[in-house]
């Protein structure tokens, strides 16, 4: 198995994205301020279309194949009305049904979209869809933007004879195919039927992700579920037939038997059957447990799904684009093999939005090496592959993790010098020893580097430490919670001020951060006075 050596590469300027993707997605005709231009520019196109043929031929640049793709997507753009201050309100009044994508000039998620929004505009067209697709520049026309409710960018909404609601539909690779299964769904029946070989064919032109059921007839309780489970998702399109040569053609693995259902992806791991029984909640599950890859490539634009999908086990690569291409297939291969239990994903490590919320939670953020994490939302923990990223690694980190046999990761900082100290600096890997473990009275601040009333709090910590200086069974401490963590320092607000007693660290008292030093000096005495006192009444 090929165990690839990562390296370091530097991070592209956003601004270059941003130039390159906003040449190549806003070529698109902006002027149709009159809905009737909608209507006449299809007609053009449809012309264009059916005249093709007949033309000369002409010189051009670019590649046969270059610029077939060029002309489809020119099409496809035009099918997508441009909104304004007058023409939104409109055109959301006049139609039962508008998808509208809200953007700005200068967002690359929104250059990412524009294309595959317009494809998807241009598939619903052939299909007679009577949903009209449109668009509006938010930053420009805010004020008509912010009454259909687009309050950032990107934001596909649906208006539904006027009432706007929001698109929870997938922004994955395969993001045309999601919204016309989406949009579809949402104006019409949740179900396609599949009536013969050739529509089943006809279909599998088009698309690549789907689920298919097979049932005798159209009723009964199994089929039921199955209707209901698919008015519930939003991002697989339901197939229905009876034939079992259709659903051979759609589902070409084994020999479905009714009732049948199954999903079929574009993926290494084309096709999964279902095994459970046929309700709607084990049917959605079924489908939240296998519908992405095997390995998911995080981008801008799936980054939300991902981050919703907390029930399995989370294991994330990160590595420079190259290299996690390289480490692709056997990534895959591991994956297979947890795939009921675990989600892979892969990570540019170069793309910060994407790559630094994770890594900071291990204090990696600046890393430039490949990393290793993985995430148990049940159990709120995380875990670090701390050997080297090897393919053998990887899979006994994976094991481990199913076994419960790994050791969660916290934070810390490396092991301060506390030599002279007047107050302790704990880091997390020194928590035990300088805080549970010792057998003096110990004052904690724990604070963060962005506390706004952490220095206040600092400097009563400080001169406390002074005022009690020469007491042998009271020492002050500080932690920052920021690059330090332990599993028996849960602190949610900062500053937040802990003592904890000799006789029982495991039930530290909060102070006051709100009190004067006065008063928490009187406070500490008290507790120490009363400390004092049970000792002497054990002996």
């Amino acid at each position: 198995m090929y165990n690839p050596k990562f390296s370091s590469r530097t991070l592209l300027l956003p601004a270059i994205l941003l130039l390159l993707t906003s040449a190549a997605v806003f070529s698109e005709i902006e002027d149709a301020d009159d809905l009737g231009d909608i209507d006449e520019l299809i007609a053009i196109d449809d012309e264009q279309e059916n005249g093709e043929n007949s033309e000369p031929a002409t010189a051009n640049f670019e590649s046969k194949e270059s610029g077939k793709k060029s002309e489809v997507l020119s099409r496809a753009q035009r099918v997508v009305l441009e909104l304004n201050t007058d023409s939104a309100k409109r055109a959301i009044e006049e139609n039962e049904y508008v998808l509208v994508l809200g953007y700005a000039p200068w967002c690359v998620r929104s250059a990412e979209l524009m294309p595959r929004f317009a494809e998807a505009a241009n598939v619903l067209k052939g299909l007679g869809s009577r949903v009209l697709l449109a668009k509006i520049d938010g930053d420009r026309y805010s004020k008509a933007a912010s009454s259909i409710e687009i309050k950032g960018f990107p934001t596909l909404l649906l208006c539904v004879n006027g009432t706007s609601r929001p698109y929870t539909g997938g922004f994955s690779s395969h993001c045309r195919e999601e919204i016309v299964v989406w949009t579809r769904k949402k104006t019409g029946a949740p179900v396609v039927g599949m009536s013969s070989v050739a529509d089943a064919n006809e279909y599998l032109k088009q698309h690549s992700t789907y689920a298919v059921g097979l049932f005798d007839k159209f009723e009964g309780p199994d089929y039921g579920e199955f209707v209901k489970a698919a008015a519930a998702d939003n991002e697989v399109q339901f197939l229905e037939t009876s034939g079992a040569e259709v659903a051979k053609v759609l589902y070409p693995v084994g020999t479905p038997t009714k009732p049948f259902f199954g999903l079929v992806k574009s993926e290494p791991e084309h096709y999964t059957s279902f095994d459970g029984h046929f309700s709607s909640d084990e049917i959605l599950h079924f489908l939240e447990n296998n519908k992405f890859p095997l390995v998911t490539i995080m981008t801008e634009l799936n980054s939300a799904k991902v981050y919703s999908s907390t029930n399995k086990l989370q294991v994330y690569v990160f590595a420079e684009d190259d290299d996690l291409q390289k480490f692709l297939k056997p990534l895959q291969e591991i994956a297979k093999k947890f795939n009921s239990q675990m989600m892979f994903v892969a990570v540019d490590i170069r793309e910060e939005n994407l790559a630094k919320p994770f890594l900071s939670l291990f204090g990696l953020e600046d890393s430039e090496d490949s990393v290793v994490v993985s995430f148990d939302y049940n159990s709120n923990s995380k875990y670090l592959l701390e050997s080297d990223i090897t393919s053998r690694n990887i899979e006994e980190f994976c094991t481990g993790l199913v076994q419960g046999t790994l050791k969660p990761y916290f934070k810390s900082q490396t092991i301060p010098d506390n030599k002279n100290a007047s107050i302790l600096t704990v880091a997390g890997k020194t928590f035990d020893e300088l805080v549970l473990n010792n057998l003096a009275n110990i004052v904690l601040e724990v604070h963060t580097p962005w506390c706004i009333t952490c220095e206040t709090t600092s400097k009563h910590v400080q001169k406390l430490a002074k005022h009690f200086k020469g007491l042998d069974n009271l020492v002050f401490a500080r932690i920052d919670a920021s690059t330090n963590e332990h599993p028996k320092l849960q602190v949610e607000d900062y500053p937040t001020l802990l003592f904890y007693p000799a006789n029982d660290k495991s039930n530290p008292i909060t102070l006051s951060t709100k009190s004067n030093l006065k008063d928490l000096a009187a406070l500490i005495n008290k507790i120490l006075i009363t400390q004092d006192d049970a000792t002497k009444d054990e002996l």
